[in-house]
């Protein structure tokens, strides 16, 4: 399974914000699409990755008071990205090695999605679920043995 596929069956919506955005702004918008990342864009290019857990670091480091702190200051630049035509199996490992939760796909110069861990281990589970039953139903009509004449 490729990435592509992953992307297909999640859908490519994008939630984005701006590194001028305020960081309580980015928050409120976060937690009312209920989603654990946001990509951070300028001039139609993205800059950066704004996740949960800059969010958390950032409060720590402030008293947990968003106040006056821009994405841009907490933001992840040049986040690890992950492309199209990479094997699932390639993306976990690349998820767990650089400890990333949420990937953004590109092709090129152009941003195609954002993968969560969420997203892959959905698919992955989809697709040994449909092998599964391709299975059992190639075991169910196994041809039988023909009786000796």
């Amino acid at each position: 399974m490729q990435v592509r596929e992953i992307l297909r069956v999640k859908g490519g919506t994008l939630f984005t914000v701006t590194p001028q955005q305020s960081l309580a702004v980015a928050i409120d918008s976060m937690a009312d699409l209920d989603v654990g990342s946001l990509v951070v864009m300028e001039a139609g290019k993205m800059v950066g990755m704004l996740t949960f857990r800059e969010v958390l670091l950032a409060l720590k480091q402030h008293a947990s008071s968003p106040e006056g702190i821009t994405v841009g200051d907490v933001m992840v630049a040049n986040p690890v990205t992950a492309f199209p035509d990479m094997e699932a199996n390639d993306l976990r490992r690349l998820m767990i090695e650089k400890r990333s939760r949420y990937l953004p796909v590109v092709d090129g110069e152009t941003l195609m999605g954002v993968i969560s861990f969420l997203d892959v281990a959905k698919a992955v589970l989809e697709e040994q679920s449909f092998e599964n039953k391709m299975l059992k139903s190639y075991i169910k009509n196994w041809p039988g043995e023909t009786p000796a004449a």
